[in-house]
């Protein structure tokens, strides 16, 4: 029989991504994500069996659970759509951040960590297919200026929500901010 798990995968991935977004894939090493969780540092290796393959999975256990998400949104009014979206996004505000580093994993080293990132990969590309496809609707019904290039509009939404929540309120009230601001612009009329 074997012996009980001190941890679950899900803390294992938690643990895992706290540790990326503070010291980035570089300083991140399976020493210090040992340090991290209780008991030693063998049990890490029931789990993965490299430091890639647990940041990989770590990378895209986030993007799906926006990608779940974001999946579920209603299209049918694209500024409702975006706007939703958004708000999703703000709820996991360190996806770009954590993701900046999926370029950094060798991929060779693991045929798992491979699988992962190609996952990663197609879920980003689809994400942004989906946010492509609202601004273009909302542009067609005349919502969204049509004289910003679509390109400004879709880089421009993907990093709102990269911005700091300095005044420190709840993230519907933050998403709903920065949307406000994006659709109307910081200049007044």
């Amino acid at each position: 029989m074997g012996r009980k798990q001190l941890y679950t995968e899900s803390e294992l991935l938690d643990v895992t991504k706290r540790l990326v977004l503070n010291h980035g894939y570089d300083g991140f090493h399976l020493k210090m994500l040992s340090e991290h969780l209780p008991g030693a540092r063998s049990t890490i290796y029931q789990y993965y069996a490299n430091k890639e393959e647990i940041v990989a999975a770590c990378m895209k256990r986030v993007i799906s659970n926006v990608y779940d998400k974001v999946s579920k949104v209603d299209e049918s009014d694209a500024m409702g759509a975006l706007q939703d979206v958004l708000a999703i996004y703000v709820e996991e505000s360190k996806l770009h951040q954590l993701l900046g580093d999926a370029n950094k994993i060798n991929a060779n080293n693991s045929e798992a960590a491979a699988r992962d990132l190609a996952f990663v990969e197609n879920a980003h590309l689809d994400l942004k297919a989906q946010l492509v496809r609202l601004i273009e609707q909302a542009q067609q019904a005349g919502m969204l200026r049509k004289e910003f290039p679509l390109p400004v509009l879709v880089g421009t939404f993907f990093h709102l929500f990269n911005t700091p929540n300095m005044l420190e309120v709840p993230p519907a009230q933050w998403s709903r901010l920065l949307f406000d601001m994006w659709v109307g612009g910081a200049r007044g009329r």
